[in-house]
Protein backbone atom coordinates (compact mmCIF):
# COMPACT_ATOMS: atom_id res chain seq x y z
CA UNK A 1 0.00 0.00 0.00
CA UNK A 2 1.19 3.51 -0.59
CA UNK A 3 0.29 6.41 1.13
CA UNK A 4 1.02 10.12 0.91
CA UNK A 5 0.96 12.68 4.02
CA UNK A 6 0.34 16.11 3.06
CA UNK A 7 0.99 18.82 5.76
CA UNK A 8 0.00 22.03 5.20
CA UNK A 9 0.53 25.87 6.61
CA UNK A 10 2.70 26.08 9.51
CA UNK A 11 3.00 22.70 10.53
CA UNK A 12 6.53 22.75 9.46
CA UNK A 13 6.59 24.74 12.31
CA UNK A 14 6.02 22.71 14.86
CA UNK A 15 8.29 23.11 18.22
CA UNK A 16 9.06 27.00 17.97
CA UNK A 17 4.91 27.58 17.15
CA UNK A 18 2.70 27.87 20.31
CA UNK A 19 4.51 24.92 22.10
CA UNK A 20 1.92 25.43 24.92
CA UNK A 21 -0.85 23.82 22.05
CA UNK A 22 1.48 21.85 19.96
CA UNK A 23 4.41 20.50 21.97
CA UNK A 24 7.78 21.20 21.53
CA UNK A 25 8.29 18.28 19.44
CA UNK A 26 9.61 19.37 15.91
CA UNK A 27 8.47 18.72 11.80
CA UNK A 28 11.63 16.87 11.15
CA UNK A 29 10.72 15.04 14.59
CA UNK A 30 7.39 14.52 13.26
CA UNK A 31 7.97 13.17 9.61
CA UNK A 32 10.54 10.34 11.32
CA UNK A 33 7.85 9.39 13.59
CA UNK A 34 5.17 8.92 10.30
CA UNK A 35 8.15 6.54 8.65
CA UNK A 36 9.01 5.01 11.37
CA UNK A 37 5.42 3.97 11.94
CA UNK A 38 4.91 3.18 8.24
CA UNK A 39 7.64 0.65 8.21
CA UNK A 40 5.94 -0.87 11.36
CA UNK A 41 2.83 -1.37 9.76
CA UNK A 42 3.90 -1.85 6.48
CA UNK A 43 3.12 0.76 4.01
CA UNK A 44 5.22 2.86 1.70
CA UNK A 45 4.56 6.38 2.60
CA UNK A 46 5.52 10.32 1.13
CA UNK A 47 5.83 13.25 3.61
CA UNK A 48 5.39 16.47 1.93
CA UNK A 49 4.37 19.71 3.77
CA UNK A 50 3.06 23.05 2.09
CA UNK A 51 2.19 26.14 2.64
CA UNK A 52 0.10 27.38 -0.07
CA UNK A 53 -3.16 26.46 -1.04
CA UNK A 54 -2.48 25.77 -4.46
CA UNK A 55 0.15 23.58 -3.90
CA UNK A 56 -1.42 21.24 -2.40
CA UNK A 57 -4.14 21.15 -4.93
CA UNK A 58 -1.75 20.19 -6.73
CA UNK A 59 -0.21 17.78 -5.10
CA UNK A 60 -3.37 16.23 -3.86
CA UNK A 61 -4.48 15.82 -8.21
CA UNK A 62 -0.69 14.42 -8.80
CA UNK A 63 -1.81 12.04 -6.27
CA UNK A 64 -4.16 10.35 -8.64
CA UNK A 65 -3.26 6.72 -9.93
CA UNK A 66 -0.22 7.03 -8.06
CA UNK A 67 -1.70 6.37 -3.99
CA UNK A 68 -3.83 4.16 -2.64
CA UNK A 69 -4.64 6.92 0.15
CA UNK A 70 -4.03 10.08 1.38
CA UNK A 71 -3.76 11.46 4.84
CA UNK A 72 -3.88 15.04 5.29
CA UNK A 73 -3.33 17.68 8.02
CA UNK A 74 -4.48 21.30 6.19
CA UNK A 75 -3.80 22.81 9.16
CA UNK A 76 -5.77 26.24 8.84
CA UNK A 77 -6.79 25.48 5.04
CA UNK A 78 -9.32 22.89 6.79
CA UNK A 79 -11.65 25.32 7.80
CA UNK A 80 -11.60 27.84 4.68
CA UNK A 81 -10.19 26.02 1.95
CA UNK A 82 -13.11 24.53 -0.23
CA UNK A 83 -10.11 24.47 -3.15
CA UNK A 84 -8.54 21.38 -1.44
CA UNK A 85 -11.61 19.76 -0.51
CA UNK A 86 -12.74 19.98 -3.87
CA UNK A 87 -9.67 18.49 -5.03
CA UNK A 88 -10.15 15.24 -2.49
CA UNK A 89 -13.54 15.09 -4.01
CA UNK A 90 -12.32 14.90 -7.60
CA UNK A 91 -9.48 12.86 -7.27
CA UNK A 92 -11.80 10.76 -4.58
CA UNK A 93 -8.71 8.67 -3.17
CA UNK A 94 -9.28 7.17 0.38
CA UNK A 95 -8.31 9.79 2.89
CA UNK A 96 -8.49 10.55 6.82
CA UNK A 97 -8.24 14.15 8.30
CA UNK A 98 -5.50 14.33 10.60
CA UNK A 99 -5.66 17.39 13.46
CA UNK A 100 -2.90 17.44 16.11
CA UNK A 101 -5.14 19.24 18.66
CA UNK A 102 -8.44 18.55 19.27
CA UNK A 103 -9.91 21.35 16.85
CA UNK A 104 -13.43 20.69 18.38
CA UNK A 105 -12.20 22.33 21.81
CA UNK A 106 -10.64 25.51 20.26
CA UNK A 107 -11.19 28.61 18.88
CA UNK A 108 -14.70 28.86 17.40
CA UNK A 109 -13.89 29.15 13.77
CA UNK A 110 -11.92 25.55 13.77
CA UNK A 111 -15.09 23.77 14.26
CA UNK A 112 -15.95 24.75 10.23
CA UNK A 113 -14.47 21.71 8.65
CA UNK A 114 -14.70 21.03 4.68
CA UNK A 115 -12.80 17.89 4.86
CA UNK A 116 -14.68 15.94 7.40
CA UNK A 117 -17.48 14.91 5.06
CA UNK A 118 -14.55 13.71 2.57
CA UNK A 119 -12.59 12.26 5.10
CA UNK A 120 -13.49 8.04 5.69
CA UNK A 121 -11.98 8.89 9.67
CA UNK A 122 -10.97 11.95 11.60
CA UNK A 123 -8.40 12.13 13.61
CA UNK A 124 -8.12 15.00 16.58
CA UNK A 125 -6.14 15.79 19.08
CA UNK A 126 -3.81 12.99 19.67
CA UNK A 127 -0.95 14.90 18.79
CA UNK A 128 1.98 12.64 16.64
CA UNK A 129 -0.09 9.28 17.53
CA UNK A 130 -2.68 10.36 14.93
CA UNK A 131 -0.70 9.89 11.93
CA UNK A 132 -0.21 6.66 13.38
CA UNK A 133 -3.68 5.76 13.65
CA UNK A 134 -4.78 6.97 9.87
CA UNK A 135 -1.49 4.64 8.81
CA UNK A 136 -3.17 1.78 10.62
CA UNK A 137 -6.85 2.29 9.83
CA UNK A 138 -5.81 2.51 6.03
CA UNK A 139 -4.09 -1.42 6.92
CA UNK A 140 -6.94 -2.45 8.99
CA UNK A 141 -9.75 -1.39 6.68
CA UNK A 142 -7.62 -2.71 3.41
CA UNK A 143 -8.33 0.51 1.74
Amino acid sequence: MKLIVINGPNINMLGRREPHIYGQRTYAELVSFIKESAVKVGVDVTVVQYNCEGDIVTEIQNALGVYDGIIINAAAYTHTSIAIADALRAVDIPTVSVHLTDINNREPYRKIDFIAPIARLLVVGKGFDGYKEALEFFVSSGV
